[in-house]
């Protein structure tokens, strides 16, 4: 279950939230916010920016060249050794 909580901050610190976030490969503030109390919580990442980077960009070209198929598709891709 997830709840939905409300968080007031300056314009100009939004601002550079969103900046931050773009440039990052983070989808949007929402993102950045949470895995930045992950951090906190837990000291360790769940992915690193950088896979986060990676991972956006993979599925930005799969949609660009249309590699997605069926979920079992990619199941049996994901399984090939």
């Amino acid at each position: 279950m997830n709840t939905q909580i409300n968080l007031r901050m300056p314009d100009e610190l939004l601002e550079q939230s969103r900046q931050y976030a773009d440039k990052h490969g983070f989808g949007n503030v929402q993102e950045l916010i949470k895995e930045s109390l992950r951090e906190k919580l837990f000291d360790k990442p769940i992915i690193s920016k950088e896979e986060l980077f990676l991972v956006k960009k993979l599925v930005e070209l799969s949609k660009n060249n249309n590699l997605f198929g069926t979920e079992e598709e990619l199941f049996k891709k994901l399984k090939r050794k």
